[in-house]
């Protein structure tokens, strides 16, 4: 109960780091973040095959697919010529990995974003009261902007993989009397590559104005201390 109210009585609400790059290119990085992953976690798409059997008229077959993209769990069903009877079948591939993973970084940097926004915003003065909390927020940002480049990389290389497996000419191929139908809707899906790299470029660059608050930055504008003798003292960092 006395660290509850400890930690309430340290509160001091403050708008100002929102004035400086360090505060609002991480509230750029918190709505970028969401956009990231909410367009790869929610999406769901058809693709389209058109089936036709001899003179008859064509039969439009659609193929359900989503997050997380395993495509072998999304069956559809192919008529048999001259019978009312269907043949199931799946379309082929599993890119879940690649997507998850995706996900999954776009979630804890927005834990992250918003935790350091609360210390921002809330505890100034106990983020540089040491040296600890911009050092650990610095190797922290370095280390999710490496993981946006790789997440981000590995889930365009998957995208690419889900369009060839989705590709309605692709899957007329495999089935007889079929043609290609209308294509998935990707767009969003091409949104959220975009919006990983943009991340990885918002995390990278934050590094910088991070690293200004370490004791690692020396200021050039900080006077050199002269003690006793004239022998210059340790520079003071801010």
């Amino acid at each position: 109960m006395a660290s509850a109210q400890s930690f309430v009585s340290g509160f001091s609400l403050d708008l100002g780091p929102l004035k400086e790059p360090l505060g609002f290119i991480r509230v750029l990085e918190w709505v970028f973040t969401i956009f990231a992953f909410a367009t790869t976690g929610g999406y769901s798409g058809t693709t389209h095959i058109s089936f036709r059997c001899s003179a008859q008229t064509l039969l439009d077959v659609k193929a359900l697919f989503g997050y997380p993209f395993r495509l072998p769990a999304s069956p559809f069903k192919i008529p048999i010529c001259n019978t009312s009877q269907f043949n199931t079948t799946y379309l082929q591939g599993d890119f879940s990995s690649s997507a998850e993973f995706f996900v999954c970084v776009g979630v804890f940097g927005l834990l992250y974003c918003t935790a350091t926004l609360i210390l921002y915003l809330g505890f100034q003065n106990v983020y540089r009261q040491t040296s600890r909390g911009p050092i650990i927020d610095l190797l922290m940002t370095a280390a999710f902007a490496f993981l946006w480049l790789v997440s981000s990389s590995a889930w365009g290389k998957g995208l690419t993989d889900v369009k060839w497996a989705t590709n309605p000419y692709h899957l007329a191929e495999f089935y007889p009397n079929c043609e290609a139908g209308e294509f998935p809707s990707m767009g969003r899906l091409n949104a959220s590559v975009i919006f990983g790299f943009l991340n990885l470029i918002l995390w990278a660059g934050n590094c910088w104005f991070i690293y200004k608050e370490t004791p690692f930055h020396k200021d050039p504008s900080q006077p050199t201390t002269v003690e006793e003798g004239g022998a210059p003292g340790p520079q003071s960092f801010p």
